[in-house]
């Protein structure tokens, strides 16, 4: 059984930052693509930055030079450094897990950005 469990929400000023952590357990973590999407109250679920197994990443425009998706296969962990947030990055921020087309997600963490 896959589990996914984030961490690193919270509340921040516009302009701050935050670092947000996912613990997988129960499998190989390094052999899973990984990612983080998000969810704003009244919009469907958006990627946000996703890593392949071998490292190649991937991000939604919207934080293409403020957000940095990593991974370290030896913590089984995948984090995700915001910098510059702006209240609209307020969502829940849920944690992927993907291999041979099976998806696993965490539960999600909130993160609240304040103007």
């Amino acid at each position: 059984q896959v589990q996914l469990v984030e961490s690193g929400g919270g509340l921040v000023q516009a302009g701050g930052s935050l670092r947000l952590s996912c613990a997988a357990s129960g499998t190989i973590f390094g052999i899973y693509a990984m990612g983080w999407y998000r969810q704003a109250p009244g919009k469907q679920r958006e990627l946000v930055a996703t890593m392949t197994s071998t490292g190649a990443t991937n991000y939604a425009d919207s934080v293409k030079g403020r957000f940095t998706i990593s991974r370290d296969n030896a913590k089984n962990t995948v984090y995700l450094q915001m910098n510059s947030l702006n209240p609209e990055d307020t969502a829940v921020y849920y944690c992927n897990g993907r291999y041979l087309g099976n998806d696993y997600w965490g539960q999600g963490t909130q993160v609240t950005v304040s103007s």
